[in-house]
């Protein structure tokens, strides 16, 4: 009997963008506290970032303030750093996630990957269905296009 590795096709968020940035600023605005609290989260949020050491085992704890003022805390485990390529971390507060952000050079322009895997379908269904997880995520890569934008206006 053929032992069938078993799909997470159905828990998963994807989402795939070029910026017109170079990979050094992109990955600047996704690795420094400072600049990352000014785009993550969806619209109409801010964020807060108490604690990012963007090293394998480094803790992310943050708060995303919602326009309603409730408070979302986040805490995160980062995984694997490779500069100017990839950032893994686990998401270890509900709901469990293990994002991978791939980053790929491309002249002046930046190909971004951003893969989500949630624990459970039951998981992906509520925060998709509750929290609208996959509209959040589209708006914070258009906030970090923006983010971006202001960035290479001031370098």
């Amino acid at each position: 009997m053929e032992n069938k590795k078993s799909s997470t096709h159905d828990r998963e968020l994807h989402i795939t963008r070029t910026l017109n940035a170079p990979v050094e600023l992109v990955w600047e605005a996704w690795s420094k506290p400072e600049h990352i609290a000014n785009w993550w989260g969806p619209n109409d949020f801010t964020t807060t970032i108490s604690t990012m050491d963007m090293v394998p085992g480094g803790e992310w704890n943050l708060v995303m303030h919602g326009p309603d003022g409730k408070d979302y805390i986040n805490k995160s485990i980062f995984k694997e750093i490779i500069p100017l390529k990839k950032i893994v971390y686990e998401h270890t507060s509900y709901p469990w996630i293990l994002a991978t952000i791939d980053f790929e050079e491309r002249g002046e322009q930046t190909f971004i990957s951003w893969h989500m895997l949630f624990a459970s379908h039951e998981d992906f269904i509520e925060v998709v269905k509750v929290y609208k997880a996959d509209v959040g995520q589209r708006q914070n890569v258009d906030k970090l296009e923006v983010y971006l934008e202001g960035m290479s206006n001031q370098a």
